[in-house]
């Protein structure tokens, strides 16, 4: 069975989830670390629950949810998994970092690219990978069947959605994404956004001032 932790890190707010196993095998997603306390903060955290770190995960690569990529390949030895579409998007994080004032090192090791259709495996566990692009070109989204939620990033939040106008995104490529791949879901999955609090497919499906099904 797969188990979720949250963090809320830096500035910008998002967050960050370590998902992990019943054999204490982990995956980080969106690792967004600024600070040396919020590092430390996932270092404890791994440590008290003897949890072996095994794969970073980017959703996507916007500057919030990469502060810590560097950190985890250096601390952990693991290589990034992403989108290939999300290079570009990675390559000019440091400048908008520079732009908020939140400079940082960006990652510079090897990278994994994930294809839509497969699957994040963590022993017998898994995640099925979804391309939900138009927050950001190759954004991912990260559904658990048997244990019913979905990671998705900042995709579809509650009551809100992923902004579409910053480089690469597209509002009605996101509005497809979330129809087509999230709306598609159990209504009650239970959807961890990249900021703010958890919602559900059911509930955003009937409120979303945003997105709404059609008929």
């Amino acid at each position: 069975m797969l188990h979720v932790k949250v963090f809320l890190f830096n500035p910008i707010q998002e967050n960050t989830y370590i998902v992990y196993n019943d054999e204490n095998q982990a995956i980080i997603i969106d690792p967004g670390c600024y600070h040396e306390n919020e590092r430390q903060e996932v270092a404890r955290f791994l440590e008290q629950n003897h949890l072996n770190l095994v794969q970073l995960v980017n959703t996507h690569c916007h500057l919030d949810h990469v502060f810590g990529n560097r950190y985890i390949h250096e601390t952990y030895g693991l290589d990034l998994h992403m989108h290939p579409l999300e290079k570009t998007v990675l390559d000019f994080a440091p400048t908008v970092g520079l732009m908020w004032k939140l400079p940082f090192d960006n990652y510079d090791g090897p990278f994994v690219h994930l294809k839509p259709g497969e699957k994040l495996q963590l022993g017998d566990n898994y995640l099925d990978i979804l391309f939900t692009p138009g927050h950001s070109p190759g954004s991912l989204s990260f559904y658990a069947p048997r244990e019913g939620f979905v990671i998705a990033g900042d995709v579809l939040f509650r009551a809100g959605v992923g902004r579409s106008d910053l480089p690469g995104g597209d509002f009605n490529i996101l509005a497809q994404s979330i129809r087509e791949q999230l709306y598609t879901l159990p209504d009650e999955t239970r959807v961890l956004p990249g900021h703010g609090p958890e919602t559900t497919i059911g509930y955003e499906k009937k409120t979303n001032p945003f997105v709404a099904v059609e008929a």
